[in-house]
């Protein structure tokens, strides 16, 4: 079984880039409704806060980005981003952790999170 992982930041980036394309597709259903303008004006203005909170998203996303802990990949040899204890290459999808404790334990993005990630 040959599962690929995406990074975090690459994950938030793409779909900030999905709330652009969203928020244009539902400005342009919009002028469809030129009749009503109660409801091309809710479809704009809909369209517009999609358009402008993937502008906040990828605000949030580069501040992030700037806290990661860079690391050369082992299998790619390129260097990229961590965050969290466990992530995976941007460029390769290789699994990467930051925990020592982690190391050889099958990947699973749920370490991340402090409450599942306790072993029984």
């Amino acid at each position: 079984m040959d599962i690929k992982y995406t990074s975090k930041i690459n994950k938030i980036r793409t779909f900030a880039l999905s709330l652009v394309f969203i928020g244009i597709i539902i400005m342009y259903l919009g002028l469809y409704f030129k009749a009503s303008y109660i409801v091309m004006t809710i479809l704009m203005l809909i369209g517009f806060l999609a358009t402008l909170s993937s502008a906040g998203v990828y605000i949030w996303i580069g501040m992030l980005s700037t806290k990661a802990v860079q690391v050369e990949c082992p299998n790619c040899h390129k260097v990229t981003k961590v965050l969290g204890r466990v992530d995976s290459c941007m460029f390769c999808k290789q699994p990467l952790t930051m925990d020592p404790a982690l190391e050889g334990v099958e990947f699973d993005e749920k370490y991340n999170n402090k409450r599942k990630s306790k072993k029984d």
